[in-house]
């Protein structure tokens, strides 16, 4: 039975400006996603993880912590823009127009916006993008531009512990 190369990502070649990329998964936060986020995170604003104070807010229930909705969207982007990312390099505009809240489930679409070569770094390419978190209704919960570093084909480092690959003895 042959074996078939599963998905390995996109390769600075493979952007073009203008390309939307809607992120195939969903993403419902539950809420002990938001209380240990904002836990680890030392974040100890109670309108994330205290019911009886966040009750008596404008929104009368808990807000999900921006940072993880950040981390999620990101995380969902992962698949179609960074999976061969050499780095991060900047993410900046971020706005958030509706609030998250525990039991919301998120999708998230990127639009290629620029790219080019990397002057220093000739095996990659520099590229920046849009991205969109929605919620379950469709309401824009959160949007950002990021920049990364990718790599070119043929320069992937490649996993030598992955089936199929040579390791060394």
């Amino acid at each position: 039975m042959p074996i078939k190369e599963g998905w390995t990502g996109r390769f600075y070649e493979d952007f073009e400006v203008g390309d939307v990329y809607e992120h195939p998964l969903g993403r419902t936060i539950l809420a002990a996603d938001n209380t240990w986020f904002s836990l680890l995170t030392m974040n100890t604003n109670p309108l994330h993880f205290d019911y009886h104070y966040s009750s008596k807010t404008e929104f009368g229930k808990p807000l999900v912590d921006s940072c993880l909705t950040l981390a999620i969207v990101t995380g969902q982007s992962v698949v179609d823009l960074t999976q061969n990312a050499f780095a991060n390099l900047q993410w900046d505009e971020v706005v958030m127009p509706h609030p998250v809240f525990e039991g919301d489930t998120i999708y998230s679409k990127s639009e290629v916006l620029e790219k080019r070569e990397s002057k220093s770094r000739p095996n990659l390419g520099i590229v920046r993008v849009k991205t969109t978190g929605l919620n379950q209704d469709g309401s824009v919960v959160m949007e950002f531009k990021r920049t990364f570093m990718v790599y070119k084909r043929g320069h992937r480092r490649t996993n030598p512990f992955a089936p199929g690959e040579p390791r060394s003895g």
